[in-house]
């Protein structure tokens, strides 16, 4: 049986970092906003940006933690609890 070309294990990847996940989710917007996407593909990129917005809210967040644990001008490491 034929499966759709988007896989579950490629739809969910994690990017490598916040630059890779912005680089992706501007080409998904360009795409999207070029309009001529098939319906299917445009549901597809959809998700897919939120879940790469979620991503890098995520890491934007962490960062925002690690600045304001700031003590006498140094930059203490962030423990994730």
């Amino acid at each position: 049986m034929a499966k759709s070309s988007t896989s579950p294990a490629t739809a969910a990847a994690v990017p490598a970092s916040y630059e890779d996940a912005l680089r992706e989710l501007e080409r998904l917007v360009a795409g999207m906003e070029g309009g001529q996407l098939p319906l299917d593909q445009m549901l597809d990129g959809y998700r897919r940006g939120a879940e790469l917005l979620a991503f890098c809210r995520a890491k934007l967040e962490a960062v925002e933690a690690q600045v304001k644990v700031l003590e006498d001008g140094q930059l203490k490491p962030w423990i994730s609890g």
